[in-house]
């Protein structure tokens, strides 16, 4: 009878070491997945985030700091971080977030403001208000 209880508590005491092992390997994994998922939504949130800096450099029409400042002001559109234009060489230097804006939108703004882009001419409209400093577009016209 001792020796059947020996046995009884044996493979009560296998079993029970069984059943420990089972649920640490559910537990292992249940991390496992936690991981995965955690580190999946950590690389969604961070792609989302990831900012695309792009620096472009294009023509823009324009005579003195008036239009400097207007130009700059106008290529300032949400997503652009800075806007620097050359009124010596008719070059603005811009640094935007790609996820955000693309130079095609800088240029219709800048047009919009009355001065001429590679891809945009302004309005008549709007460039015959432009101060006569400003009038790029009259013969004789030069940077000053």
């Amino acid at each position: 009878m001792i020796r059947n209880i020996i046995i009884f508590i044996g493979l009560l005491s296998f079993s029970l070491m069984s059943i420990n092992t089972k649920a640490k390997q559910i537990d292992f994994q249940l991390n496992l997945e936690e991981a995965a998922l955690s580190n999946s939504n950590a690389v969604l949130a961070n792609t989302a985030s990831k900012k695309d800096i792009r620096t472009d450099t294009l023509h823009v029409e324009g005579n003195c700091n008036m239009c400097k400042t207007r130009i700059e002001n106008a290529a300032l559109i949400k997503g652009v971080k800075k806007a620097v234009w050359d009124k010596h060489k008719h070059q603005l230097i811009v640094i935007y977030d790609a996820n955000k804006t693309d130079i095609d939108k800088v240029q219709k703004a800048i047009a919009k403001a009355g001065h001429d882009t590679p891809k945009y001419k302004a309005s008549d409209e709007v460039y015959n208000k432009l101060p006569k400093c400003c009038a790029y577009r009259e013969p004789g016209a030069h940077t000053h």
